[in-house]
């Protein structure tokens, strides 16, 4: 399996940043987006409380709007459908963690760097604990509410095998080349850590340290998959870069080196090499 990248092309810049506005136009942009936020929020807890009170059935989009005090075509400016409006977030949520994947360091494991991304989804959850718990409720009682939930994370899942696939040599397709199947299988496992984390947050209340708990999920997907992905990565042979971490023997002492930024799991692998040939 290789795994590439070049080290002497630039990380990739997201289009929304590559071109940089003057100032007040970015102040207002970051208003209007403000603004934005804040009304496709304000209509989602009113769909929210109409949904425990009346039933989602028996909810209009009407009374959500006027709940909410604006205009029903106001509503339909924010949100297509009355389902879609108790998932204000998810639209912002994947433009984060796309952003995550297009700014992430060269030397970086494409696995870590899925794990990042999707870091950013779970943070949009555990900033209202009791909205989350109340939203899991009602998805779990309306299926149209489930099928909607669904199709959000459907809509990251294909954004990290996307960016996993990217960092694979793609002219290198053969009988017996794993790479697109391993790709998607490890993006489906970090959603599934995720989302398994998730659930049992939410099931609890949203009560404990969720951030604590995905780190740990994440590294069972790492010791599982890491070793895999990425396996044979060679870089570009104009940029040659010094190893991440290294191992020298003084004695019967054994001396690390690594830098700050390496990823721990590459940090022991070196480790464990060099102490299996001693």
């Amino acid at each position: 399996m290789k795994y590439f990248r070049s080290m002497s092309q630039p990380a990739k810049t997201s289009p929304r940043a590559s071109s940089a506005p003057d100032a007040p136009e970015s102040a207002a942009g970051t208003r209007a987006a403000a603004q934005r936020l804040k009304m496709r929020r304000e209509l989602a807890t009113a769909a929210m409380e109409l949904f425990a009170t009346k039933g989602y059935e028996a909810t209009t989009v009407d009374e959500i709007a006027a709940t909410a005090g604006v205009a029903r075509r106001t509503f339909f400016r924010h949100f297509r459908s009355k389902e879609e409006a108790i998932f204000p977030d998810h639209d912002d949520t994947l433009i984060r963690a796309e952003a995550v994947l297009d700014v992430a360091p060269a030397h970086e494991h494409p696995l870590d760097t899925v794990c990042r991304g999707i870091k950013e989804v779970m943070k949009m959850y555990a900033a209202s604990p009791a909205v989350s718990v109340e939203r899991y409720r009602l998805t779990r009682e309306v299926p149209a509410l489930r099928e909607r939930e669904i199709a959000s994370v459907a809509r990251y899942e294909r954004l990290f095998t996307r960016y996993l696939l990217a960092h694979f040599d793609e002219t290198d397709h053969h009988d017996g080349n794993d790479d697109p199947l391993l790709a998607e299988v490890a993006a489906s496992a970090v959603v599934t850590a995720h989302n398994h984390v998730l659930r049992r947050w939410l099931r609890a209340g949203g009560q404990g340290d969720v951030e604590a708990q995905l780190d740990h999920a994440f590294s069972i997907v790492r010791k599982t998959f890491g070793t895999g992905i990425g396996a044979g990565r060679t870089l570009s042979p104009a940029a040659p870069s010094a190893p991440s971490a290294a191992v020298r023997t003084e004695g019967e002492v054994l001396v690390a080196v690594a830098r700050t930024d390496a990823p721990l799991d590459e940090v022991m692998r070196t480790i464990e090499e060099a102490l299996r040939a001693r």
